[in-house]
């Protein structure tokens, strides 16, 4: 299924709640991500940013409300069904990238598009291809531990867009970087997100990082504050 018409969310939450334990991480959390939007949520350590994420990702399930993803409700899809979409509708970055340390970058990248059923030498064609755009060429056979911290996250953008998504979930992707790699990342994944008209959903602390989104929510103690209200 998908939705052409622009003024309808891609992908929206309608007030979620969920508890780890006898925390509660989200209480009542709505949000809403267009086609090819570039979305910054932030707010402070335990506002329930990560949380949010993983709900709209399918990662986690909500106690209460509901997630939509082109129409259907991702919340009430089965494990294999929501597996199938972060192979093919959804990429998925983290803080510390999580690239498979046994493997090569070139593999990295490619992991993705052989899980689908791709051919290894056609995986591998295009994985070079999404490092020479996110700037890693010539990294190919090196182990993710040979690389610095923004080579690292620059070939964990690759790999989450390799498959074609039409949804990033990028949480605290700069948050290990330094100032210059933080900004070679944003910038690379901004260009990149453009060109290929994906969404982004970009979970961040800092300012600066948020200022490359289009739009910025913040949450306080799991629930999105009105905008023009700061915590």
């Amino acid at each position: 299924m998908s939705n052409g018409d622009s003024t309808v969310p891609l992908l929206a939450a309608r007030d979620l709640t969920k508890a780890h334990g006898r925390t509660e991480a989200l209480r009542g959390a709505s949000v809403e991500l267009r086609a090819g939007e570039i979305l910054a949520v932030t707010g402070t350590s335990g506002s329930g940013k990560s949380t949010l994420l993983h709900c709209l990702a399918g990662i986690v399930r909500p106690d209460a409300g509901s997630v939509t993803y082109d129409g259907q409700r991702l919340d009430q899809l089965p494990q294999k069904r929501l597996s199938e979409l972060r192979r093919t509708d959804f990429g998925v970055v983290f803080q510390f990238g999580q690239l498979v340390p046994e493997l090569t970058v070139l593999d990295n990248v490619a992991l993705p598009l052989m899980l689908a059923g791709a051919a290894r030498k056609e995986a591998q064609a295009a994985a070079g291809e999404w490092l020479e755009r996110f700037g890693v060429r010539g990294q190919e056979a090196l182990r993710p531990g040979e690389l610095s911290g923004g080579q690292a996250q620059r070939t964990a953008l690759a790999r989450a867009l390799v498959t074609g998504p039409r949804v990033v979930f990028a949480d605290e992707p700069t948050g290990a970087l330094d100032s210059l790699a933080t900004e070679q990342v944003m910038t690379s994944l901004v260009h990149t997100a453009r060109e290929a008209g994906t969404a982004v959903l970009l979970i961040t602390h800092d300012a600066q990082v948020a200022a490359y989104a289009d739009r910025e929510v913040r949450l306080s103690d799991g629930a999105v504050l009105p905008v023009g209200v700061t915590a």
